[in-house]
């Protein structure tokens, strides 16, 4: 099994001994991504949707660097600090996958790195050569 590292500056840098991503037999497995911008490397102000857009912008980042795309999502994984803010991430959700319905989970979780609300990951297939 051959692993690969995906790093991209257009998705904020790992904020520990991990990689932002890696590729591994046609599946790039994606980091969880909170809500930093990735040229401040700040926590987006705005509120919880701002911060879910950014995660899942940070995410699509990612995945196109590793040469994938929401498209090939296959699983997503969501923990959130408030499960009260579920429908208002359904909704910025909504914008990243609209049509296509990968499967997904969304936990509350007690707190996240930084400080932030969200936090997303995911599995990608990578398009066949």
């Amino acid at each position: 099994m051959s692993l690969e590292r995906v790093v991209t500056d257009k998705a904020p840098a790992a904020i520990g001994p991990y990689s932002q991503a890696l590729r591994a037999n046609g599946f790039v497995f994606v980091s969880g991504q909170i809500p930093l911008d990735p040229v401040s490397g700040q926590v987006v102000e705005g509120g919880f949707r701002a911060q879910a857009r950014q995660a899942l912008e940070n995410v699509r980042q990612v995945l196109m660097a590793s040469g994938a795309g929401l498209e090939g999502v296959v699983a997503v994984d969501v923990f959130v600090t408030d499960m009260g803010q579920f429908g208002a991430f359904n909704e910025v959700y909504e914008e990243f996958f609209s049509a296509h319905r990968p499967a997904r989970a969304v936990v509350e979780v007690n707190g996240l790195p930084r400080g932030a609300m969200v936090e997303v990951k995911c599995v990608a297939a990578l398009p066949s050569a």
